[in-house]
């Protein structure tokens, strides 16, 4: 074989390692931890579907390899919980040793591709990356919601933190953000989240 085929066969098994790395949020119906592989192909097929409620035109084609691509440095660095401030201290560092490791697998030419559409997910500056932020912030709100906000209460999420979280969301999608807090405001009634200052929870987003 070629060596860039080879390349490229190399990069497709180590991918194949994200799904053995599993987050903290579960699958709807009450179902086992949801592995990066499966959030990533979510998001995607979420961003095809809710691309009209983009506060800006976006080119869909992006934000779905985005979505696909964001959590592959997770396979070296591992899953780091939203609300984990200790881990996300160190999140930055781990991501970007993996990200050099994994995607130096492939062609230089579609190397430099993805590091540099990971980048602009990261940097969360263009309007395909702020739709993408969205929708790996939708995504995981709507299967907490569908499980009664059972992952919420295991880790005692406040209200700040969400709306905090949520910020990115409007960022992307005014529409869907109004969606997020209506999600938001029935889980703090029923107590899955826990309450604070609901003037200032909101501040934190600009509303």
């Amino acid at each position: 074989m070629k060596e860039r085929l080879e390349q490229q066969l190399d990069f497709a098994l180590e991918i194949d390692k994200e799904k053995n790395i599993f987050r903290q949020t579960h699958l709807s119906g009450h179902g086992r931890n949801e592995n990066d592989a499966e959030h990533a192909w979510h998001m995607a097929i979420m961003a095809w579907l809710l691309r009209e409620y983009a506060n800006e035109e976006v080119d869909i084609t992006r934000v779905m390899l985005m979505c696909l691509i964001h959590d592959i440095v997770e396979i070296d660095a591992g899953d780091t919980y939203a609300y984990d401030t200790e881990g996300l201290a160190t999140q930055k560092a781990r991501e970007d040793a993996a990200k050099e490791r994994i995607y130096s697998l492939l062609p230089q030419d579609q190397k430099d591709q993805l590091i540099a559409l990971f980048d602009e997910f990261e940097a969360c500056e263009t309007a395909e990356s702020r739709f993408a932020h969205a929708m790996d912030n939708l995504q995981p709100l709507l299967l907490n919601n569908a499980n009664g906000g059972g992952d919420w209460r295991e880790h005692r999420v406040t209200a700040a933190q969400v709306y905090g979280r949520q910020g990115k969301t409007r960022m992307g999608s005014e529409t869907l953000y109004q969606v997020t807090d209506r999600i938001i405001q029935k889980n703090i009634a029923a107590g899955n989240i826990l309450s604070g200052d609901e003037t200032e929870d909101r501040q934190n987003t600009g509303r």
